[in-house]
């Protein structure tokens, strides 16, 4: 587990069972023995409202972190994920997304490793590089309407 993943399950750990967590960017650095640009990095890019999370921060001594669950009806959750997409899709985006899908109870671990798979950049690799992407985003979309 690399050290974003570690920083992405301890606010998971901190949110659970509560729909509102608020956190000290230094408290999680010092925890983790990093910077507080790599909180940064890990809650805007695994913290946003497509993957149903509100964040609020304010910088500063007294700074803080307010990372809040948006309730989402599973379609809705979907939909989000669907129009975030856009035209490209890298496979570490696709499985985030993935995650996020298991965490809420949208597919099981056999789907998530399913579709992981069948994404990857290893069976993709008879499609151009230039165009993985691409392929990647328009197969993950239709696997996603089929969910909804």
């Amino acid at each position: 587990m690399n050290l974003s993943d570690m920083i992405e399950q301890y606010i998971i750990d901190a949110i659970a069972g509560s729909s509102q967590v608020e956190l000290k960017r230094s408290d999680i650095a010092h925890e983790f023995n990093c910077v507080p640009s790599q909180i940064n990095y890990v809650i805007s890019t695994r913290f946003i409202p497509e993957l149903g999370f509100y964040v609020e921060s304010k910088r500063g001594g007294k700074g803080y972190i307010k990372i809040s669950r948006i309730n989402f009806s599973n379609s809705n959750f979907v939909k989000n994920i669907i129009d975030k997409i856009g035209g490209k899709l890298s496979q570490s985006v696709m499985e985030v997304y993935l995650r996020e899908l298991l965490r809420y109870n949208i597919i099981d671990n056999r789907i998530e490793n399913i579709v992981s798979a069948a994404l990857s950049e290893k069976s993709l690799s008879k499609v151009q590089k230039l165009d993985r992407d691409s392929v990647r985003a328009d197969m993950f979309k239709n696997i996603l309407v089929n969910l909804i």
